[in-house]
């Protein structure tokens, strides 16, 4: 998946760790939702593999993902349940999802939702309700971040003067990424938007942080997640 060649430049995913699990369950039928942070559909179907050996006597292992900063893969599996009741609901519940007031721009996420049949039949409406739900809760649950389209920039510091710059870097609000170490020099990178002004007030500071003796060099792009608020 190309992400750099996005139109967006940041959405709400799964925070990375492993997959989030929620139970509920709608006149005895048990209906278990795990969530997994996937990139690409082969990651995304694997969950789907996975729970139908560990769930194995489970009726049914409904499935929905979205994929992509854009959101422009979705897919959606009804696994036996009457056409559009499992699906479609789970891959619903998945794309409205409200990540801030009016802001629905949650991806990367595999849902399935395994059920247990409790023998009272539920209907079509009651099923779609079910399915709906139970993505929803595990969602109003599960752990997210921002993921951000950031510009990298790298400053090479003495080892000596390095943690002091990263901790002022830090205070000021920079998003730090990977550091380096090399014989001479310690590599400090941060992360900005990717705007020239966000760069241009980034050198600035590390130039009046260091008295004018270290140079801020923008590189690439990287996608990197950012705590939510």
């Amino acid at each position: 998946m190309q992400e750099q060649d996005s139109r967006a430049t940041a959405y709400t995913t799964l925070a990375s760790g492993p997959e989030f699990r929620h139970e509920i369950e709608i006149k005895r039928s048990r209906f278990i939702t795990v969530l997994r942070r996937a990139d690409n559909e082969d990651t995304a179907r694997d969950l789907v593999a996975a729970l139908r050996r560990e769930f194995h006597d489970a009726r049914h292992h409904c499935s929905a993902f979205v994929l992509g900063p854009d959101r422009d893969i979705q897919r959606s599996n009804d696994d036996g349940e009457p056409s559009g009741t499992a699906g479609t609901p789970m891959l619903e519940a998945i794309i409205k999802r409200e990540t801030a007031p009016g802001v629905t721009d949650l991806s990367d996420v595999s849902a399935v939702v395994v059920r247990y049949f409790g023998g009272i039949l539920l209907g079509a409406g009651g099923l779609v309700r079910a399915y709906s739900e139970s993505v929803s809760a595990a969602l109003e649950r599960a752990p997210l971040v921002r993921r951000s389209r950031l510009r990298i920039c790298s400053a090479s510091v003495p080892h000596s003067a390095a943690g002091r710059l990263e901790n002022d870097l830090r205070a000021a609000g920079f998003v730090m990424a990977e550091t380096t170490y090399g014989a001479q020099d310690t590599v400090l990178r941060l992360a900005v938007r990717d705007e020239a002004a966000e760069v241009s007030a980034a050198t600035d500071r590390v130039l009046s942080l260091t008295a004018g003796r270290t140079v801020l060099t923008a590189a690439g792009t990287e996608w990197i997640d950012v705590p939510l608020p």
